[in-house]
């Protein structure tokens, strides 16, 4: 009896193992899932203990997958991923206004702990010009290693094209695979179920139908990027997928940043590009909220009016705008049916900016609003005057006690107005002439200018105390007007700097 009832178990498990591979080899589903638990010591997902969902799940999908997500992805290999949630903000402590998206990790880990800074770009198909590995590669290669493990690059491939999703994700793997294992690059797609619709919406502001859906669909794309990256970095920025970079640009976000909270008032976005929705800078706690203001107002208008609105609803009334700008618009052509765009930011310079804080002025007569600070200043200001005389000079007052380590001066423009005969010098002990203007009691010259130009490195190892002042000395006269183009300087602070 006994013997019978075990070869009746055996046929039994003959049969459920026969038709568990029937089905597997017929349903072409197969599925590896890992879950990391919010408060899960193995994986040092520390940063995450308050989520209450599983921080990351793994699912791969053939193309015959019978998953709740209905795309087809040939030979694209894809995980279905919770977004990480830190519960900083109220609406997600209590789970108000949910928004329910499902995202697909395409490439990339996520990392183990929060980052300073999230940095998150939406790129679509373009019918002409492709710049989104230009744009990764800038914003890596213009970092230091410091820098990089401060930060991770979301990017949402928020094309419905299988095929080009696929075809991108092959460069993106192939040009950072060491950001990718690093986590500090993470690569998403949202499946096209999950959008609601963006055809036959009204047409606000007289806007052609295709236009409509296409920022409508943009804004979507924001909402969806801006919802993954809340619990990712302490600070969000947001960037398109056609900038440049300027060099450090996150050590700089990080001196700004430090300033704005030094300054105890309230603050919701610092902008760092003039231009669209590049540079704008958020406080992760709010993300949720603009998550869903985005999602709710998709259709009324552009992204970057309905981000304006978001700042002064925060109760930000005025912008704040640093420059020079640390970020500039690349693109030839729009992703928007391809068309030509020539949109620059004339406040960025790549070149990391360090000028101190100071007062600047001339006794060369002025033409015009093109004042001497101009060419102390970020941006594309210059000093403009008319002919100088021998011991004319424009003078820069320090406003603490620096260590000049490199000094540039550029002047002239197309070849005219070059500053043909001076020198540099820097001054030390600040006092008050009869005129009431600071200046140095005493000045020494580093060097002169040649064909208009001087540039100077390592100004700390022959000048090691610290200066006061800059001065550009007229040697020679001359007839023709002058422009000093760009004054910069790279410093070490050698005393504590006034408080703000």
């Amino acid at each position: 009896m006994r013997r019978h009832s075990k070869k009746k178990n055996v046929v039994l498990a003959v049969l459920l193992l026969v038709g568990g591979l029937y089905f597997i080899s017929h349903s072409g589903l197969l599925i590896a899932e890992t879950k990391y638990t919010a408060n899960s010591n193995k994986h040092e997902r520390g940063f995450y203990q308050k989520a209450s969902l599983p921080f990351f799940s793994f699912k791969y999908n053939t193309s015959k997958s019978l998953t709740k997500l209905q795309e087809e992805i040939p030979n694209e290999l894809s995980w279905q991923a919770e977004r990480p949630i830190k519960k900083d903000s109220w609406v997600d402590q209590g789970d108000y206004l949910p928004l329910n998206v499902s995202y697909q990790l395409l490439a990339g880990t996520p990392p183990a702990h929060q980052r300073y800074l999230s940095v998150g770009l939406s790129s679509v198909k373009r019918k002409k010009g492709s710049y989104l590995i230009p744009t990764l590669q800038s914003l890596f290669s213009q970092s230091s290693p410091e820098e990089h493990s401060s930060m991770v690059v979301v990017v949402l491939l928020a094309d419905f094209d299988v095929s080009w999703r696929v075809s991108t994700v092959k460069e993106i793997k192939t040009a950072f695979p060491s950001e990718l294992e690093q986590g500090q690059l993470l690569v998403l797609h949202v499946p096209q179920d999950v959008y609601p619709s963006v055809t036959g919406l009204k047409r606000n502001y007289n806007d052609a139908p295709d236009r409509v859906s296409f920022r409508s669909k943009q804004n979507l794309d924001y909402s969806f990027l801006v919802h993954y990256s809340a619990g990712l970095g302490r600070y969000y920025l947001q960037l398109e997928d056609d900038v440049f970079c300027a060099k450090n640009f996150l050590s700089t976000i990080k001196r700004h940043v430090k300033e704005q909270e030094a300054k105890k008032t309230t603050w919701t976005m610092l902008e760092f590009s003039a231009l669209g929705y590049i540079g704008k800078l958020y406080k992760s706690e709010n993300l949720p909220l603009l998550a869903r203001f985005l999602f709710l107002f998709y259709q009324e208008m552009p992204c970057d009016w309905l981000m304006s609105h978001f700042r002064v609803l925060l109760t930000q009334k005025e912008p704040i705008i640093f420059k020079p700008s640390l970020f500039q618009h690349m693109g030839t052509f729009s992703s928007f049916k391809g068309t030509y765009n020539k949109l620059k930011d004339k406040d960025f310079e790549e070149d990391f900016y360090s000028n101190p804080s100071a007062v600047v002025y001339s006794n060369m007569s002025t033409y015009k609003e093109h004042v001497p600070k101009l060419a102390w200043d970020a941006g594309e200001g210059y000093f403009w005057g008319r002919s100088p005389e021998s011991g004319n000079h424009l003078t820069v007052v320090f406003r603490d006690p620096t260590v000049v380590t490199g000094i540039l001066v550029e002047t002239g423009s197309g070849g005219k107005d070059l500053l043909e005969s001076a020198q540099v010098e820097i001054g030390h002990d600040v006092i008050t002439t009869e005129k009431q203007e600071l200046c140095c009691k005493e000045f020494q010259s580093v060097g002169t200018l040649e064909n208009g130009r001087f540039e100077m490195q390592e100004v700390d190892k022959r000048y090691s105390s610290a200066s006061s002042c800059l001065r550009i000395k007229i040697t020679a006269g001359q007839k023709d007007w002058v422009i000093i183009k760009k004054i910069r300087i790279t410093t070490k602070l050698s005393t504590p700097p006034h408080p703000a």
